[in-house]
């Protein structure tokens, strides 16, 4: 349902947005936000590659 969202929305509609966002957070906290979400990224991908890997370990004890 909200990727329908996403795939309805044009070229007016992401300016407006952007627009919005620097209205609100002004043009110097921008990249501050986007540092602390790319962090936040990459480690939720490490957490989900050591809980995989975790897993992975588990199943082959359990073969042995």
């Amino acid at each position: 349902m909200s990727l329908g969202i996403f795939l309805m929305m044009g070229t007016p509609q992401i300016i407006l947005i952007v627009v919005v966002v620097l209205l609100i957070f002004g043009g110097k906290k921008i990249p501050e936000l986007m540092k602390g979400l790319g962090s936040g990224i990459k480690e939720f991908k490490d957490a989900s590659k050591e809980d995989e890997a975790t897993t992975d370990k588990k199943v082959e004890d359990n073969k042995k």
